[in-house]
């Protein structure tokens, strides 16, 4: 319960043990195991249903390249489309962290929370079933558009399935549960796995249905995600025995949601684009160049998926401290996921020196690719780093509930980054683009770390009812 102090402050403090040296070693350790162990679960859910994509685009060009060309174009919108569901249903964690043991409070959070899902998933859906439309009018071939068929609608179905399922899982975050979230996402990427296998390779006498089975597998997962996941949420947390329905929308509550997961959204979408501009800056220099530069994303991809799972942990450890007003808390907490997630780079990172070859023979044989991928391993690395230390910041603003400062910051740098990456990669080259990139997320990474000074900050001399409003 909320308490109103006389002077309407609330003071930081620290724990009891805290001296001018910080606070005290145990404590830190047992704050980073609370994180990594929460984290790991979420990592291996990302990186699962990253698997079952792997899994749909080998089925596909199997099948034929045609199909395989089409998929790549529907996903070109669903990717966005899913990432920004996603991004905006993160909104709702700090919100649920904090109704974690209250289910009279929760239960609205939770309806709220699907109203905002479907208000995001609808657009995205729209875009989504547009693609043959999209696609037209951004050239791309007309034999491509006819191997479409029903693949955009059904998969436009999943982006409205999932904005329903995000809530369950950003629940299910915001209140530690993350195992029940790996179980629901296996049980989506086992659905996922199966079917395509089955639906669009074919099995026995039955030769698959091509480009539609795998429309068909991706709806289906989400189903599967989502209903387990809801279920997940009513048997074995503090709603047990409640059904959080969508009832009637509270426009006020969905958009008091909005302001934070929207912007989240956003910055999702930005980082799509800007990525998408630095790939056709990459294509612009060489094909080798280009090959390059779409292996050293996939390297990157798995460590960035680890700092995303540890700043997604990092959000419920903030929900005490955030009512408290307990601004070292906050911001040991904050401390604590960097180093987790600096741990995990570090990690992978000794993998890729120690094993470079190998890990790079994986995406290609080619020896004059390969030595340019060992050339340019330190700048993917140096960027991997940044790229994790601002994604834990940029979840500690969510843990504060101050998602607009980590929009700006990514709107300048990353807009800087794309008005740049053309006239870089003409004068130096993929090395030059990376370096570009490198910076940005190094700026980007300062930027979310003053900003998230400066708002938790903030926290100490508020109003408790605003602070928790």
């Amino acid at each position: 319960m909320l308490v109103n102090r006389p002077s309407g402050v609330l003071r930081a403090r620290g724990s009891a043990s805290d001296g001018p040296g910080g606070p005290d070693g145990a404590a830190a350790q047992g704050r980073a195991r609370r994180i990594a162990g929460a984290a790991l679960p979420l990592c291996l859910t990302m990186i699962a249903s990253s698997a079952a994509s792997v899994v749909d685009t080998a089925v596909l060009g199997r099948h034929g390249t045609g199909p395989l060309a089409a998929f790549a174009v529907t996903m070109a919108v669903f990717g966005p489309a899913a990432a920004a569901v996603s991004g905006a249903m993160r909104g709702v964690m700090p919100f649920v962290s904090e109704h974690r043991d209250d289910p009279d409070r929760l239960l609205p959070v939770l309806r709220n929370g699907m109203w905002l899902g479907i208000l995001v998933g609808v657009p995205g859906a729209v875009a989504v079933a547009a693609v043959p439309v999209i696609g037209r009018a951004g050239g791309v071939p007309e034999s491509t558009l006819r191997e479409l068929g029903a693949f955009p609608c059904l998969l436009a179905g999943a982006v409205v399935v999932m904005s329903v399922g995000a809530t369950a899982t950003s629940a299910l975050v915001g209140l530690g549960r993350s195992r029940a979230v790996l179980r629901s996402g296996m049980a989506g990427t086992v659905a996922a796995v199966v079917l395509s296998l089955v639906l669009v390779g074919g099995a026995g006498s039955f030769d698959g249905l091509g480009l539609p089975g795998a429309g068909v597998a991706m709806l289906v997962s989400a189903a599967v995600n989502a209903s387990l996941a809801h279920r997940l949420l009513r048997r074995s947390t503090v709603l047990a025995g409640r059904r959080p329905g969508l009832g009637r929308p509270r426009p006020r509550e969905v958009l008091r949601l909005a302001g934070i997961g929207i912007p989240l959204a956003a910055t999702v979408l930005i980082k799509f684009a800007v990525l998408g501009v630095l790939a056709f800056s990459a294509a612009r220099i060489g094909t080798d160049s280009a090959a390059v530069h779409s292996i050293a994303l996939s390297l990157v991809n798995p460590v960035f998926t680890a700092a995303v799972a540890v700043g997604q942990a990092t959000v419920p450890l903030m929900a005490d401290p955030v009512r408290r007003g307990d601004v070292a808390e906050i911001r040991r907490t904050a401390s604590a996921g960097v180093g987790v997630a600096l741990g995990a780079v570090a990690a992978l990172a000794g993998l890729l020196v120690l094993a470079g070859g190998p890990v790079i023979s994986v995406f290609t044989h080619d020896p004059g690719l390969r030595g340019r991928l060992l050339e340019l391993l330190p700048l993917v690395l140096l960027t991997v780093v940044a790229d994790a230390v601002q994604a834990v910041l940029g979840f500690g603003l969510v843990g504060i509930r101050r998602t607009l400062p980590s929009l700006a910051v990514f709107a300048v740098c990353y807009g800087l980054l794309a008005l740049a990456a053309v006239p870089v990669a003409a004068a130096g080259g993929l090395a030059g683009l990376w370096l570009a990139l490198a910076g940005a997320n190094l700026l980007l990474a300062a930027g979310q770390a003053y900003f998230f000074r400066s708002c938790s900050g903030s926290l100490a001399a508020a109003d408790p009812v605003r602070v928790n409003a």
